[in-house]
């Protein structure tokens, strides 16, 4: 393939440089330009079927492959071919290889499969193979490398694993992963989700307790707006789910501050209409 070349502030641009897409003139070469330069999905995929046969950068065809696939809403022919196809490539690209799964089994609503997989990816780090004894590896996101240590990617995907089972719905399952999670790496996201599955289960004291430790600020990840936003819901949500909280008429900032009082009966005074709740303080286990 000819590499072309644009102007830009009078300098000559290769096109490779300025798409950043790599040069050459090899099947996937050819497939990343009409995928990129050209914008033609279909022709990306047939080149990227090439680069597969030809054993040109196989893991990467597959990957790039399978994520055009899904833009054109052709997600389960993509699992199909990446399950087919992954056997014949590179021991350590299969995490990577999992990882576009993972997305595949979202877009289509596959509950099930993420479950599945989630739960073969937390044993590989148990077992010693995800990190190779290591204390971090290499990860990648939005074009940028960093490193993720042994707890975060275990807290991370105990985190999806927790949002999976709300999706089937399964509470239970979802608060035993949540709590784990939260003993390995605490933070506010995981904390609203327990409190999310604790207010489906009916169990409303648990839940005010921990978002009352979410709004003084115990976990990390409370500072930006969409957290802040989540807390408000929820405790929006205790109030009305509650007889005795609906009854009140607080302004937000006093609801808040009841909301604290109940759950922490014996470190302030308790409201009146909180006497026949936090009586029962005893029987909460948090």
């Amino acid at each position: 393939m000819e590499t072309p070349s644009r102007s830009l502030n009078n300098e000559t641009i290769p096109i490779h440089v300025l798409h950043k897409v790599p040069s050459g003139n090899g099947p996937y070469v050819r497939a990343k330009h009409a995928q990129i330069v050209e914008k033609d999905p279909e022709a990306a995929i047939i080149w990227f079927w090439e680069a597969i046969n030809a054993r040109d950068k196989t893991d990467s065809a597959l990957k790039d492959m399978a994520m055009v696939m899904k833009q054109l809403n052709r997600t389960e022919e993509a699992i199909r071919i990446v399950k087919s196809v992954r056997t014949v490539c590179p021991k350590n690209s299969q995490e990577s290889i999992d990882n576009v799964l993972m997305d595949l089994y979202k877009k289509c609503g596959k509950v099930d499969e993420q479950i599945a997989m989630l739960k073969h990816k937390l044993k590989k780090i148990f077992i010693g193979e995800t990190f190779n004894g290591r204390t971090t590896k290499a990860a990648r996101s939005h074009g940028k490398k960093f490193q993720v240590s042994v707890k975060q990617e275990t807290s991370r995907l105990l985190g999806n694993l927790g949002w999976a089972y709300m999706q089937k719905p399964n509470y239970i399952a979802a608060e035993v992963v949540y709590r784990k999670a939260q003993m390995v790496d605490p933070d506010a996201n995981k904390a609203l989700n327990l409190c999310h599955c604790l207010i489906k289960q009916g169990r409303r004291e648990e839940a005010a307790s921990i978002l009352d430790d979410v709004f003084r600020g115990k976990f990390p990840g409370f500072d930006d707006d969409k957290s802040r936003n989540r807390a408000e819901q929820l405790g929006s949500e205790l109030k009305e789910n509650d007889p005795i909280l609906q009854s009140l008429k607080f302004e937000e900032d006093d609801f808040i501050e009841a909301l604290q009082r109940w759950a922490n009966p014996r470190k302030s005074k308790r409201l009146p209409i909180f006497e026949e709740i936090s009586q029962h303080a005893d029987d909460i286990t948090c």
